[in-house]
């Protein structure tokens, strides 16, 4: 009995002890968490630049019908409290980079086939309307820096953050606008998707593309007859979105300001294709076509877009969904960076008064 009680003390001992660092931990934590006070400089979601034009050095789309990537530019317009507009423009560096189905139709491009392997080129105006435009209530996490806070030090530290109340602009919107693209596309893909063959693809005689080329006259080998095309595409969209814009700065004692100027919004669209055109091949002269591809006039995409209320910073966007295009080939997923991106409210006037 007397071994009993000594084991069990022995053990509750260690236990104790093995506690110990942890309760110190627990109060170093909780002694360097000390309250900050801070100072409001302004909070004012409505005091937003107007004008906002960036670059994009790139952008990744994954889409279906092709795969690209490349350059565009975009801007965008706020006018009060009443709507704003949006305009973009997209397109590939070169067909290596990046624009899969035009270089892989010049690298595939059969005996006899003239039709020129379309550039993938993108073009987006729309503008939303503000249906509901208020301010409401809300919180910021803002970041506790020092200047103290550099290279090792900052990289190995877990930083604090402080809670802010601030102003938030809820904006609820309807959109508008039209989206026109033009891609090369892969029609054997296409082709074997929607059980046909080349053979589909017909002249005025009713002679359909050949299945393969002529065998080669070294190898005697005989390839198979590599079909790419173009297609044009003129989409409106219709949907909603919701924003939310913060433009708060305090002052931190013993720390450096904080500042939330993000503007945020997210969206959805109902995609049509009016005018969706998938052009003849033209082979040794004469125009087959392509009529017997099936295609959807129909689509949607879900999207979210972010910048920052400044003079010159950086953006972000990204959209997934279904567009217009051949049946069964329409899915895509896009992101963007834009860098740099110019901010300004159009507004130089200053008052003046005389001596």
């Amino acid at each position: 009995m007397h071994n009993f009680f000594v084991m069990r003390s022995f053990f509750l001992s260690c236990a104790i002890f093995c506690q110990l660092p942890v309760v110190a931990v627990f109060a170093q934590d909780k002694k360097e968490k000390q309250a900050v006070t801070y100072e409001e400089l302004y909070d004012e979601p409505y005091s937003v630049n107007k004008l906002f034009i960036g670059f994009q050095p790139l952008y990744g789309e994954l889409f279906a019908t092709n795969v690209n990537a490349g350059f565009g530019v975009e801007a965008s317009y706020y006018y009060r409290d009443k709507f704003d507009i949006k305009a973009n423009f997209r397109k590939t560096y070169s067909s290596q980079f990046f624009d899969f189905n035009r270089q892989a139709a010049l690298d595939n491009r059969a005996d006899g086939i003239t039709t020129k392997p379309a550039v993938f080129s993108y073009y987006e105006l729309g503008g939303t309307y503000h249906i509901k435009d208020k301010d409401e209530s809300g919180k910021t996490k803002m970041v506790l820096y020092k200047k103290s806070f550099k290279g090792n030090r900052w990289a190995s530290s877990v930083p604090l953050s402080a809670e802010v109340p601030c102003k938030v602009r809820k904006i609820t919107g309807v959109r508008l606008g039209g989206i026109s693209w033009s891609s090369s596309i892969d029609l054997n893909r296409v082709l074997k998707a929607q059980d046909l063959t080349n053979a589909a693809l017909t002249d005025a005689q009713g002679n359909g593309l050949p299945l393969q080329l002529p065998p080669d006259p070294i190898s005697g080998v005989a390839k198979n007859f590599s079909v790419y095309g173009n297609m044009f595409s003129t989409n409106v969209y219709v949907g909603g979105s919701l924003s939310w814009f913060r433009n708060v700065a305090v002052s931190f004692d013993k720390y450096e300001e904080g500042i939330d100027d993000g503007m945020l919004t997210v969206f959805f669209d109902i995609l049509y294709a009016p005018a969706l055109r998938l052009d003849n091949i033209t082979y040794q002269g004469a125009d087959y076509s392509t009529s017997a591809i099936s295609t959807s006039s129909f689509g949607f995409r879900a999207g979210i877009d972010g910048k920052f209320n400044r003079t010159l910073s950086w953006a972000y966007g990204g959209e997934i969904g279904i567009r217009p295009s051949v049946s069964g080939q329409g899915f895509y997923a896009m992101f963007k960076i834009s860098f740099p991106v110019f901010g300004t409210n159009l507004d130089n006037k200053v008052e003046s008064f005389g001596k």
